[in-house]
């Protein structure tokens, strides 16, 4: 008789403890839902849960002792592996868990740091997850050491006499966060040096950021055509991707998706990221987009919001995009939303619906800054064509006779130097326009202008 055995790995279980102390009832129970999302994200099963109301933390272990014995029951009872708390809980405390409940005991940083390092793609990004991760876990290593047995040893590099091994695993930890911070040094030198040289062109960048799972990645996709990673899943996009985009009015504009944000982020992880956000901070503007079928929409503004202060990018212009108004059921949701946020848009990144105004108000939002036009110049305007090359962007140039065609992009202050030389396409026709004669006093003008 023939039998068939699995080989898949049964999934890990795990039992989630939701705190509130100054939250809402609501608040917490969606904070509460989050960590869960979180948790089916790292492909882990939620066996149960359970929601404590607390007045003040406990310093032992977060909650009173009986509350403690009772979730720990409750979790061996739901053949959990793991327990994994919505608050931080302090490395005593999280000992102290363990050794009562006889599971591993985890909390909400912790789920982040395991998704982030599954999800980095780039090797900046993997490097900052694996900082994250070191800092968070060097003031916990005595979890994996707590025999503390000492090591002995001689000759050349050898540890002092008596040095235990969590001394050396600390040694080692400290040493490694050292090396990572001089890597990401050198990598973010380069995203300097790369930044300036884009700089040197006047192409205008904006930002997409948001709460995670927003549709941000869904969105730059539906505007660019980049191909990104679209999951529904928190946290699909940890690697900042940027494309070019072609406004209603002709200019160029640099889009860059960005990580996403989330409630309780850990305050490690925004400063690992710190390079990959600061596109954030140097965005002419930024485009946040939230989900309109989220109830907690409020509070996730709220957090991005925060993110942002943080970096010192809150004060941008902003452009408050509700995303997936295509699965929204109830109208009053859209007309509540309006009347919260007004001057919103609401698109759908899956449909299309509303980003033809959004690409006209990322338009509106760069006044007078670059106009792509085609141009004639006769070659003797080297000038003209100088300045242009200096302070504008000239995306073709062509020899045609003794004239140059130009299809470029030219600052506001410029645009009335060059608008007699103006043709509606590069190749529509080889006739010369008319050439206004420029006087000493408008060449005066465009060195002014330039």
């Amino acid at each position: 008789m023939n039998s068939w055995v699995s080989t898949t790995p049964p999934k890990r279980r795990a039992y989630l403890v939701g705190i509130r102390l100054k939250e809402t009832e609501e608040e917490a129970a969606s904070l509460l839902d989050e960590l869960r999302q979180l948790v089916e994200t790292l492909g882990i099963l939620v066996a149960d849960q359970t929601m404590v109301r607390l007045p003040r933390p406990n310093a032992r272990l977060f909650v009173g002792s009986g509350k403690a014995e009772e979730i720990a029951a409750a979790a061996r009872d739901a053949k959990a592996d793991v327990i994994i708390f919505d608050t931080p809980i302090s490395p005593g405390q999280q000992r102290n868990w363990e050794e009562l409940s006889a599971l591993a005991v985890i909390d909400r940083e912790e789920v982040i740091l395991d998704i982030f390092s599954k999800r980095a793609q780039s090797k900046e990004a993997r490097l900052q997850v694996e900082l994250a991760r070191m800092e968070y876990s060097l003031p916990r290593l005595t979890r994996a050491w707590t025999h503390l047995s000492r090591q002995g040893g001689s000759g050349f590099g050898a540890m002092g006499a008596g040095e235990t091994q969590l001394e050396t695993d600390r040694r080692l930890v400290r040493n490694r966060i050292d090396t990572l911070k001089t890597e990401l040094a050198k990598l973010r030198s380069q995203r300097a040096t790369r930044r300036k040289q884009r700089q040197r062109r006047p192409t205008p960048h904006a930002a997409i950021v948001g709460y995670t799972n927003a549709g941000k990645s869904s969105l730059f996709h539906k505007m660019t055509g980049a191909d990104v990673l679209i999951e529904d899943k928190l946290f699909a996009t940890l690697d900042t991707t940027t494309r070019k985009l072609v406004l209603p009015n002709g200019q160029d504009l640099l889009l860059t998706d960005t990580v996403g944000f989330v409630r309780r982020l850990p305050h490690s992880l925004v400063e690992s990221f710190k390079a990959t956000l600061e596109e954030s901070v140097l965005a002419d503007f930024l485009v946040h987009v939230l989900d309109a079928t989220q109830e907690a929409v409020p509070e996730f503004h709220e957090t991005t919001m925060k993110v942002l202060e943080e970096l010192g990018a809150d004060v941008k212009q902003m452009i408050t995009v509700f995303n997936k108004i295509d699965i929204v059921a109830n109208p009053a949701v859209i007309h509540h939303l309006r009347r919260r946020f007004p001057g919103a848009l609401f698109v759908s990144a899956k449909t299309g619906e509303g980003l033809d105004a959004l690409e006209h108000a990322m338009a509106d939002l760069l006044p007078g800054r670059m106009s792509r036009v085609h141009l004639r110049l006769p070659q003797s305007r080297y000038d003209l064509i100088s300045a242009l090359h200096r302070h504008g962007e000239v995306l073709e140039q062509k020899y045609e006779g003794d004239d140059v065609l130009l299809h470029a992009q030219v600052p506001a202050r410029m645009q009335s130097l060059y608008a007699s030389f103006e043709v509606k396409t590069l190749h529509a026709t080889r006739r010369t326009p008319h050439v206004k004669r420029i006087s000493k006093k408008s060449v005066s003008s465009v060195k002014r202008a330039a």
